[in-house]
């Protein structure tokens, strides 16, 4: 049997009704905690699934540690950089946060479809009978130690006729949907849990890193023609296909920018803080003209204040660099290809997170996945500082657009309470009633 839903299932931001909402962003390089208000847009001006206008109002942002590839490796550090960032966001904003929407990177993410059949007796289709259909998903197997994160209905078909978008109201024999189940190991998010819960915080909604990265960067023509979003972050990266305007796949492998760092640390015997040094002011994957002939001045690890720096053609730093992508998009691409996404993604790959700074990224990337790709940033939300308004904070912009879309989920009501939690899951679900 599928295991519950790990998340608690957001109430619908109401239309016409301005709401404040907290974001925390837990990476393996970085943490970030953003507080804003949603405000309704002008009658006329909205965008497809978004009924609401961000305004920043509270942002912090910090180091990680306790961290590592997403999963929590020291409790008491974990709780201490949450602490620290959530409280600049909190002063920022002149308010106590008490619950947070957090992403989900840890736990192996990992995609799959199940499709569910109910008789409806060529009676009307109501919100009952969808109820049951996308509980029926429910009754497909998946290995019990992993909880959904999301669930997300992707086409109904009424008696063989797929393409419906709303099936309510309709006359028919057979109701089925296909719903993308998108899962991960509940240990692993328990432990993030865990550390929130020891800083006082409630989980309001967890959301993959993947699908909250391609909401806040793809356009609507992009995700409905089909569109894969590969988002570049510290120590994983992660991939979201999205089609007919609905996440259908998500992945991650255990690579990012940090291996970067450390490649070029390895190398060129240099400290970490001065190989991401390098790395940002220098690396690409693409061999320049003049690369050969700029000399670039390195300080090995241990060196005596006395000694002269060394100096490496900027040559040598792409060549270090180089295979690391290449494995990494290589990686991407054998994946999708043994689960038949490269079909359904079309012809177009969008590239964000921090990593996907590095000058040349979107050549090698298009010469590797045979696609046109291009650079993504978070769009649609006012108030970010500078800083954040680049692709390494394409999760965090997601999740703030993530109100607005979550009442196309489902969930089941749940009844068992969470390690180290209050009970607070168990009173969520009952927007299953509204929303559908």
């Amino acid at each position: 049997m599928m295991t519950e839903a790990m998340t608690a299932r957001l109430k619908p931001v109401q239309p016409g009704r301005t709401s404040l909402v907290a974001v925390l962003d837990i990476g393996s390089t970085k943490i970030c905690c953003v507080i804003a208000r949603l405000v309704p847009r002008a009658e006329g001006k909205s965008l497809r699934g978004r009924s609401h206008t961000v305004e920043v109002i509270g942002f912090g942002y910090g180091k990680s540690s306790g961290i590592k590839s997403g999963v929590i490796t020291d409790l008491d550090k974990a709780e201490q950089a949450v602490r620290t960032v959530v409280g600049m966001a909190e002063r920022a904003a002149g308010l106590t946060v008490q619950s947070v929407i957090v992403n989900v990177t840890a736990g192996r993410l990992g995609s799959e479809t199940f499709s569910a059949t109910v008789n409806l007796g060529g009676q009307e289709v109501e919100r009952g009978d969808i109820q049951r259909v996308l509980k029926a998903v429910n009754e497909r197997s998946v290995r019990p130690e992993r909880s959904i994160v999301h669930a997300l209905p992707i086409g109904y078909a009424l008696d063989g006729q797929k393409g419906v978008k709303d099936p309510r109201g309709m006359v028919g024999e057979k109701l089925s949907v296909d719903v993308s189940v998108i899962s991960a190991e509940t240990l692993a998010m328990r432990n993030i849990e865990l550390v929130l819960h020891r800083c006082h915080l409630q989980i309001e909604a967890l959301v993959a890193t993947p699908y909250a990265s391609g909401l806040s960067t793809l356009v609507d023509d992009e995700s409905h023609l089909g569109v894969a979003c590969i988002d570049l972050g510290g120590a994983t990266t992660t991939v979201s296909v999205f089609a007919e305007g609905q996440l259908v796949y998500t992945d991650a492998i255990a690579i990012g920018g940090h291996h970067l760092t450390l490649d070029v640390a390895r190398h060129l015997s240099v400290s970490v803080a001065d190989a991401e040094r390098l790395k940002t002011v220098y690396g690409s994957v693409l061999p320049g003209q003049a690369d050969e002939r700029d000399l670039i001045a390195i300080v090995p690890v241990g060196a005596t204040p006395d000694e002269a720096p060394g100096q490496i053609p900027r040559s040598h730093i792409t060549r270090i660099i180089r295979p690391r992508i290449e494995e990494m998009f290589t990686a991407v691409r054998d994946r999708m290809q043994a689960t038949g996404m490269m079909d359904i993604c079309g012809r177009r790959f969008v590239l964000t997170g921090g990593g996907s700074e590095l000058t040349g990224l979107p050549e090698v990337a298009r010469r590797l996945l045979a696609r046109n790709v291009r650079n993504g940033r978070p769009m649609g939300i006012s108030g970010l500082p500078e800083m954040a308004k680049g692709p390494a904070f394409a999760a965090v912009a997601g999740m703030l657009i993530y109100p607005q879309v979550c009442s196309q989920e489902f969930s089941e009501p749940r009844s068992a309470r969470l390690t180290g939690t209050d009970g607070y899951f168990a009173r969520v679900g009952s927007w299953l009633k509204s929303a559908f």
